[in-house]
């Protein structure tokens, strides 16, 4: 059999416990511990006191009428919560070859609010092998692991990234720009180039954490007094700062793709039918602005429109959006990636199939082909050669 389906967006929620075993003795201290609720779920202690419930976006086996982002879970009963071997059992029912397997967000809220730097470190490392050692280990044709990075110094990600490809996850998570500031800097192109000497997909969740700072370092800074604009946000305007608009527009006129032709960065989760408006207002922005923005701002002008470069560069991964497919085209087929976000919110487990079908209705085999697997086996280098898939398990 060859891939028919893979998820590019789907979550790895365990309790902290499930790996917790791997952190060095002496940061086992700071680790988080699972807890008891009151309610009858389970949370999780961290080291700060902070009690973290788990399971916000914990979806999977409920229907919209039961679902509620503060329900009690028990991760020992939970779909998607379970061993690999529950989870192959889950792809199975929902017509899914594989899943490409990005982090808990309530772990990772949890050991982030540890503040010694090389205690968390630690828990990202244990993570991240327990994700490649155990857990994918067991199917590693089905269970896709994302690296995770500690982003606490461009030298801490670098070596982690390192690592991760070491250990065989498909692809690093950026949650921040590298340099540690809310725009690029020149301290990123490091990262870039690691990424690209190692060949390891870069990936984003959703967007980049940006906080408040400032959108770009411009060479050259007007005196506030008589000029209040801002070039980067004119430009990314028309698209969702929650989408990725705002660092994707950051990326192009900071020059990052000509300067590494060869990265590619996938944002997962996003919707796409968005993207031909922004692509389109994007570019007349740039020819209205950029010539102001190179005499006023010191901004160098691009060698083509804003959009040829996304176009070549990013991919874009969707869940439920007809809009958006019917829109293919214009988005660019080649750079559309599925995902079930199974098993938080998004999902429609177990039916993840049938309502992808629905909204490929009248898309040609090759359309259907790229977005269900052909683009993510090339994003994340999979081997495109016929996988043998295990036998369909019995319950567990």
């Amino acid at each position: 059999m060859k891939y028919r389906l893979i998820s590019g967006d789907s979550h790895l929620e365990v309790p902290c416990v499930r790996w917790t075993h791997r952190v060095p003795s002496k940061y086992r201290m700071q680790a988080p511990s699972s807890i008891k609720l009151p309610d009858g779920g389970d949370g999780f202690f961290a080291e700060s006191g902070r009690v973290f419930f788990g399971g916000t976006g914990q979806y999977s086996g409920r229907s919209p009428e039961t679902f509620s982002p503060t329900a009690a879970v028990d991760f020992d009963s939970a779909v998607g919560c379970g061993p690999p071997a529950q989870r192959i059992v889950e792809q199975f029912a929902d017509g899914v070859d594989a899943e490409l397997l990005f982090p808990s967000n309530t772990a990772m809220k949890v050991i982030r609010t540890i503040r010694d730097d090389d205690a968390f470190g630690a828990m990202i490392r244990a993570y991240n092998d327990y994700l490649a050692e155990e857990y994918c280990a067991y199917a590693p044709d089905r269970l896709l692991g994302a690296g995770v990075l500690p982003h606490r110094g461009l030298e801490r990600d670098l070596r982690e990234m390192e690592h991760c490809a070491r250990i065989g996850l498909k692809t690093v998570v950026v949650g921040k720009y590298p340099g540690g500031e809310s725009y690029p800097t020149a301290e990123d192109a490091r990262f870039w180039a690691a990424a690209v000497d190692l060949d390891m997909p870069v990936t984003i969740h959703t967007t980049l954490s940006h906080g408040r700072g400032p959108t770009f370092a411009y060479p050259k800074w007007p005196p506030d007094e008589v000029f209040d604009d801002d070039y980067i946000t004119r430009l990314f305007r028309h698209g969702h700062r929650h989408s990725g608009a705002l660092e994707a527009c950051q990326l192009v006129i900071a020059g990052v793709f000509d300067q590494f032709p060869n990265l590619r960065i996938y944002w997962a989760e996003n919707q796409v039918g968005w993207l031909p408006y922004y692509y389109q207002q994007m570019d007349l922005e740039y020819e209205r602005n950029h010539f102001w923005a190179e005499r006023e701002l010191g901004v160098k002008p691009l060698a083509r429109r804003p959009s040829e470069y996304l176009r070549e560069h990013a991919y874009w991964g969707f869940f439920d959006d007809p809009l958006g497919m019917r829109l293919r085209a214009e988005v660019g087929v080649d750079r559309i990636i599925w995902g079930s976000d199974f098993p938080h919110i998004i999902t429609t487990w177990p039916r993840s199939g049938e309502k992808l079908d629905a909204q490929l209705e009248g898309a040609t085999a090759e359309d259907r082909e790229r977005i269900m697997s052909k683009n993510l086996i090339e994003f994340l280098h999979l081997e495109a050669a016929p996988v043998i898939l295990r036998p369909q398990p019995k319950d567990p």
